[in-house]
């Protein structure tokens, strides 16, 4: 398993309407989400900057991602939210989201401090 986190912008004026088609997001999308071997996905928003968490399952991303990006409820979905979204400065060409390197995880209980 990989975590991935991105960023993206959202554009002001269209935050409410991202917001409310979020809140249903449609089932043959995030089951594509899925078969792409996606999982623990979750977007946050802070002020007009859009971040992207997951973790990926799978064995080769870069065919889930083309498997993803070639289904065609999901290129529907993006002709809804693409235009809602403008590129940071970084972003590789041709990935309108800009991949954040993970510079710290903690994944076990709690240390107790010695006494």
């Amino acid at each position: 398993m990989r975590r991935y986190s991105q960023v993206i912008r959202l554009r002001p004026e269209v935050r409410e309407e991202y917001l409310r088609i979020h809140e249903s997001v449609w089932p043959t999308v995030l089951a594509t989400i899925e078969a792409c071997n996606i999982r623990n996905y979750s977007l946050y928003l802070y002020e007009d900057l859009v971040v992207a968490y997951f973790e990926y399952h799978g064995e080769d991303y870069e065919a889930d991602m083309r498997r993803m990006a070639a289904d065609p409820e999901t290129q529907r979905w993006w002709t809804i939210t693409d235009p809602m979204l403008v590129e940071v400065e970084g972003a590789s060409p041709g990935r309108r989201w800009l991949e954040l390197p993970e510079v710290f995880h903690f994944d076990g209980a709690p240390v107790s401090p010695k006494d």
